[in-house]
């Protein structure tokens, strides 16, 4: 208060300062990040890395020629029509054979482009970098669609134009400097290309929320006769006191994170934590400074306000509190309906990388065009990697691995094994190359670039076997499970093997994620009873609050099911993304604090002044239930807006926020949390919570 023309100065110039790294931010987002430390695919990913395969031609995507243009452009230049197939929705799918150089395809693509073609390689990288644009796209899109929104509702809660507009500004800044601190993060640790989003509309809900709070208790205040000093005063030691509690409680529950134990999951703890702490920032100095320049102008613009609801919070926290036993009950069965269905629950990030794209993106329909001409598991061969205790030069290697081509080559739905067995040299031969290998065959050395690289890796052979069926098939991931069995098999005593590729990568990513899901959530839960008990100092209720979040997760999961994974309200039956799933736990766990603090602090505050527990929570309810669900129906707002993304993990994030939220706030809060107190009694803050809101003796 005392230097806020300095603080508004220092927000100006930081927000010109981040605002330019922010709309730069996905510059070096990725698409990947999702594999398992230390697995034997990342191992096997690892070692055929090393290897030097000499290049070969990329399917190409061709925009703006018909598949009949395409096959005339291709006989004049003498190419051959068969590597031109149509791509669904428009386009036509260049492939060449496997191993053709790009030298040789590169005359016709240069006819094609000089015909008016647009050519897009049909790669992961290609993948990641749409998936990049459809991350941008959302944000825009959605951005567009939940600003005026966001205005239309702030404008209903607060009845005027300044004071809805302080939780707008809140958010903006908030949101313009977390997005500059990930920027400036990005090019030194792997983020992902949701980060973007989720950062964005993470801070946008959390600024208006906390501002929301903090501003309505100041106008309280003011309304009550307090000078602009006694009401910034009071704002800050009571909403911007439980708002602090609430913002370290997210911030931890988003760093518990980091249990997933892969790169992917430290970005969004880090991308997460510093949304909060951006927001927590600018709630705690920028706000103070507007509050206190603005004064009683708060209220400017004032404007006609729903007065058809103002009794319907004393009326509710009447029922809750009057009749305890029958609001914890109604609360608990409209939570069991969807927590039936919450074990029902699976999580699985898709193998296919163009399965995440949008349905109508061209580039994910040119890729079922090649999975359709060349086998679906061409898509995502296995990586067979065999480091063997004898060197090249033995022939017993070779004979291992002539072994070991034909037992993956006998397995059901294998499409096709590449192995140097197949080159047509017996494993003796092999080895008087591998002694010799500037006596090989000029075609021979090239193809054995695909397994060896004696230079870097002298013991090192890697194998490739196609499966008959999709990266996603239920049938692929039983015949990964074969493979790995039949690769421990034959690798003799003293070697070291793994099988990679996107398949079993992806797999050992949503397994590491299943078994360290538990820990998350019992540590993030560790953390929500800790901050509860630190706010509060009430045992029972960090024990209970803890307890009904529980319940809100399990309800979540159930929607999720019937949303996402059953396919209704419009979306396509999917199994929820490994990616996001554990993070909607995760951010309930968080905001959900937010709400409990607030509502306890005020029914606290009755209590210090010596009202019994009963009409403390009656009263505290009756003060706070418009604001907490006006607050719950901006932030579901917020992530409901991702609903327009393309982009299915953002659609997937987008419900289970939305329902966490509405049914933490609408039934938690509103019934279960003041009823809980009302039953406890003088129990209610035991043990040592009955002074925690003393402070607020001098509000009336």
């Amino acid at each position: 208060m005392r230097h806020k023309l300095v603080i508004l100065a220092a927000w100006l110039i930081l927000s010109a300062v981040a605002a330019p790294a922010a709309l730069n931010v996905t510059h070096n987002l990725t698409a990947q990040g999702f594999d398992a430390p230390h697995s034997s695919s990342v191992w096997a990913d690892d070692r055929q890395a090393t290897l030097r395969p000499r290049p070969t031609a990329e399917p190409q995507l061709l925009r703006g020629v018909t598949l009949a243009q395409g096959r005339a452009l291709a006989g004049a230049a003498g190419m051959p029509a068969a590597w031109l197939h149509p791509v669904t929705g428009g386009g036509v799918l260049l492939l060449p054979p496997a191993g053709t150089p790009p030298a040789a395809v590169a005359p016709y693509l240069a006819r094609f482009q000089a015909a008016g073609a647009e050519a897009t390689p049909v790669t992961d990288r290609q993948l990641g970098l749409a998936l990049n644009a459809a991350a941008e796209s959302t944000l825009r899109t959605s951005l567009a669609v939940v600003l005026p929104i966001l205005v239309v509702l702030l404008l209903l809660v607060f009845g005027s134009v300044a004071a809805a507009a302080m939780p707008l500004v809140i958010a903006i800044v908030g949101s313009l400097l977390a997005l500059g601190a990930v920027d400036l993060l990005e090019d030194h640790i792997v983020l992902s290309t949701y980060l973007t989003d989720i950062v964005t509309f993470f801070a946008l809900g959390v600024g208006v929320d906390y501002a929301l709070f903090i501003s309505t208790r100041f106008r309280q205040a003011l309304g009550r006769g307090h000078d602009v000093a006694g009401a910034v005063r009071e704002a800050m030691a009571t909403a911007g006191r439980s708002v602090l509690f609430s913002g370290i409680a997210v911030a931890l529950a988003i760093s518990t994170l980091v249990i997933g134990g892969t790169s992917y999951w430290r970005g969004l703890a880090l991308g997460g934590a510093i949304a909060v702490a951006a927001v927590l920032l600018a709630t705690h100095t920028l706000l103070p400074a507007l509050l206190s320049l603005l004064g009683e102008r708060i209220n400017w613009g004032r404007l006609p306000v729903l007065r058809a609801f103002r009794g319907v919070w004393p009326g509710l926290a009447r029922f809750a509190t009057g009749s305890p036993a029958l609001a914890i009950g109604l609360g608990a069965v409209l939570l069991a309906v969807p927590a039936v269905f919450g074990p029902q629950l699976a999580m699985r990030v898709p193998a296919n990388l163009a399965a995440m794209l949008p349905r109508s993106s061209q580039l994910r329909a040119a890729t079922a065009a090649e999975g359709a001409v060349s086998g679906p598991g061409a898509l995502t061969p296995f990586v067979i990697a065999v480091d063997y205790p004898t060197g090249m030069t033995d022939a017993a290697t070779w004979q291992h691995v002539a072994d070991l081509t034909r037992s993956l080559a006998a397995l059901p739905d294998v499409a096709s094994v590449s192995s140097p067995a197949g080159l047509g040299v017996s494993p003796t031969q092999l080895a008087a190359l591998m002694a010799r290998p500037s006596a090989a065959p000029p075609q021979l050395a090239a193809a054995l670039t695909n397994f060896v690289n004696p230079a870097a890796s002298p013991r090192l052979v890697v194998l490739y076997a196609t499966a008959r069926t999709g990266p996603d098939s239920a049938a692929t991931a039983a015949l990964m499970g074969r493979i790995r069995q039949a690769v421990a098999a034959a690798t003799p005593a003293g070697g070291h093997s793994g099988v990679g590729g996107t398949v079993p990568t992806l797999h050992d990513f949503d397994q590491l994620v299943a078994a360290r899901l538990p820990w998350i959530i019992g540590a993030v839960a560790l953390v929500a009873f800790a901050v509860l008990l630190a706010a509060t100092g009430a045992l029972w209720q960090a024990l209970l609050g803890v307890a009904m979040d529980a319940l809100v997760a399990l309800a979540t999961a159930g929607i999720l099911v019937l949303v996402v994974q059953r396919g209704s309200l419009g979306l396509q039956a999917q199994i929820p993304n490994t990616g996001v799933t554990p993070l909607i736990f995760v951010l309930l766990f968080g905001l959900s604090m937010d709400y409990e603090v607030i509502l306890l602090h005020r029914v606290q505050e009755g209590v210090a002044r010596g009202r019994r527990p009963v009409r403390a929570a009656r009263e505290g309810l009756a003060l706070t239930g418009s604001m907490i669900t006006g607050a719950g129906l901006i932030m579901a707002v917020v992530f409901m807006a991702l609903l327009s993304s393309p982009l299915e993990i953002l659609q997937t994030l987008a419900v289970g926020m939305t329902a966490a939220i509405l049914l933490d706030t609408w039934i938690v809060r509103t019934l279960m949390v003041p009823g809980t107190a009302a039953l406890l009694g003088r129990y209610a803050f035991w043990p040592w919570g009955r002074s925690r809101g003393r402070h607020a003796r001098a509000a009336p």
